[in-house]
């Protein structure tokens, strides 16, 4: 089926195998006007690669608004249009979603051609829950900001799911922990379906000791997991009560909650509320 005139095609491309773009990408690559992207040179290459000679327009977060109105006239004139980021689906923490929301605005037809996306790759391998998740893109870059989202996130429930890079790799997992709690499962993927891809499930704790110990896995392109917080209702059950009660009688509930963590995987702060609700004395730390 032909591209239709006036319709602009969001196309998801490669996130590294070539062999993954879609035989529809590919007509509609080759059918369409013009292919806005995120950077010439990158979307340049792969065009080379298969043959593809249609022309290109950049569009990326210094321009995509200046952008808007040529391509609306474009589509207006009958024209096709394709947008491509550099990898994967546009618009997941990649530009567009100005560009796509006027043309919703205006009633021209935006048309999805779905494929690679390393925020789904990721989910489908790494071992935690699906059914549930939220999405987060990037962390802010500053450490102050990233550790006030992150404890922001501590009580979701979702099954998380954020994109870093290379050189915050080690300080995000770092920050995590101490957010979420050692104990807390999770998952790096790292250079998604390349040469070097890496899956490594565990908890943030160990994630972090084996992240330290070869500085080869903190290079690429990384899609962090995080599982969700325990509900309450997870927390406060007859088992968690009967351990943390025999642990209550013989440690303090600092030390009792931490050990209950370890053997049921639970969040630390849950569990001390319950602890504290069983008769366990608070703790206040020194000013």
């Amino acid at each position: 089926m032909a591209v239709e005139s006036g319709t602009m095609y969001v196309v998801a491309t490669p996130i590294g195998n070539l062999e993954d773009i879609t035989a529809r990408a590919l007509r509609v690559l080759r059918e369409v006007d013009l292919i806005a992207a995120e950077d010439t040179r990158y979307t340049g290459q792969l065009l080379r690669h298969f043959g593809i000679e249609t022309p290109l327009l950049s569009l990326h977060e210094h321009n995509e608004r200046a952008r808007l109105e040529r391509i609306v006239s474009l589509l207006r004139e009958g024209k096709t249009v394709a947008l491509v980021s550099d990898a994967g689906t546009p618009l997941i923490s990649d530009p567009g979603f100005p560009l796509v929301r006027e043309l919703r605005r205006q009633g021209l037809p935006v048309v999805p051609v779905p494929g690679p996306s390393s925020l789904l790759a990721a989910l489908s391998v790494a071992g935690l829950a699906t059914d549930r998740f939220a999405f987060e893109g990037f962390l802010p870059a500053k450490t102050a900001a990233r550790r006030e989202r992150l404890q922001m996130l501590a009580r979701e429930e979702r099954t998380l799911v954020f994109f870093e890079a290379s050189h915050r790799i080690a300080e995000t997992l770092a920050d995590m922990a101490a957010a979420f709690g050692g104990e807390r499962p999770a998952a790096v993927a790292r250079e998604l379906t390349k040469r070097f891809e890496e899956v490594r499930s565990a908890t943030l704790s160990e994630l972090t000791i084996w992240l330290e110990a070869d500085s080869k896995r903190g290079k690429g392109e990384f899609v962090l997991l995080v599982q969700g917080g325990s509900a309450a209702s997870e927390v406060d059950t007859p088992e968690t009560r009967r351990l943390l009660a025999v642990l209550l009688s013989e440690l303090p509930v600092s030390r009792a909650v931490v050990v209950a963590a370890k053997l049921t995987g639970l969040r630390k702060k849950p569990l001390y509320d319950l602890a504290l609700a069983l008769g366990g004395r608070q703790e206040f730390e020194e000013p």
